[in-house]
């Protein structure tokens, strides 16, 4: 078994040098901001080569782009980026794959 992580969304990325650091929160159950709402925390922390970013926010934006595609968001603001849900997901999975083949016998941890 693989173990897996939920996430709320990105509290913080940082770059720094060659490094980009992404910072992945959750909304606490115990903890409230000022209008009683759930507060971000802190879970886990993702590290990128800029590459490794670079390719990753390329697919996301593809998973993205099947997503509005499949009817499940739509597009509010193409300045912010924001999306909002306007049924619920397909019942097949949503599948976006990298169109570069990969060779074979090398690591499934270098693309």
């Amino acid at each position: 078994m693989h173990d897996e992580l939920y996430t709320d969304g990105i509290g913080e990325i940082t770059v720094s040098g060659t490094v980009v650091r992404v910072d992945l929160v959750s909304l606490s159950p115990t903890e409230r901001d000022a209008n009683n709402a759930p507060k971000s925390v802190f879970r886990q922390r993702l590290i990128f080569s800029l590459e490794g970013f670079a390719n990753s926010v390329e697919l996301m934006q593809k998973a993205l782009q099947g997503l509005v595609d499949a009817g499940a968001i739509t597009r509010t603001s193409r300045t912010q980026g924001t999306v909002t849900p306007i049924a619920p997901l397909p019942s097949e999975p949503v599948v976006v794959k990298t169109e570069r083949p990969r060779a074979p016998n090398t690591s499934p941890n270098f693309s």
